[in-house]
């Protein structure tokens, strides 16, 4: 059953290894085509277990998008600080009965002013060549895409930290930190 949501009800945040456990449920609660569709085949719950373990090793960014407490969605960056100009890869996920309400929007955003602000260059985004939502997403927001045999690679190059890019992270860093309490 698809649950109507406000937009007001929804958070994006940065994910701390804190949170490793709420990362494990939510990508166990991915539905098979879902997780399919974010490691680009099929896992296993145990491979999925060890993925979550390792998430925050190296050099990784994570977003969360939550729906009252809720992690309901999440962006990955990876690669952020491994070189300078570096180039990144970003991975969503979204729950099934949570797609198509804007979660991806508002973590495609929230990542991609957060790799501005690192002085990324390059965000290269692989996704199943049957992955409609993933290649929308990339081309709503002005990627270039590559299609290669079985995927297609979505390559975005952000401009320069600037002083609005800047206060987007900010301020949904303070807006998270302000309804924490309440959850």
């Amino acid at each position: 059953m698809r649950i109507n949501r406000h937009p007001q009800d929804l958070l994006v945040s940065r994910i701390y290894a804190a949170n490793q456990e709420n990362i494990r449920d939510h990508f166990l609660r991915l539905d098979f085509g879902s997780r399919r569709a974010r490691f680009c085949g099929a896992v296993s719950d145990d491979g999925i277990l060890e993925y979550a373990q390792n998430i925050f090793r190296g050099d990784s960014i994570v977003c969360g998008a939550s729906v009252g407490g809720q992690l309901r969605g999440i962006v990955e960056l990876r690669g952020v600080f491994h070189s300078w100009p570096s180039t990144t890869e970003a991975a969503f996920s979204v729950e099934l009965d949570w797609q198509n309400i804007g979660i991806g929007d508002a973590l495609f955003e929230r990542m991609f002013a957060m790799a501005q602000n690192r002085g990324v260059r390059t965000i290269q985004m692989m996704c199943l060549k049957e992955n409609s939502r993933m290649r929308h997403l990339a081309t709503k927001h002005h990627a270039l895409l590559r299609n290669d045999q079985d995927a297609v690679e979505a390559v975005l190059h952000p401009c320069w930290p600037t002083p609005a890019s800047m206060v987007e992270e900010i301020v949904g860093e303070a807006r998270s930190y302000a309804h924490r309490p309440f959850e």
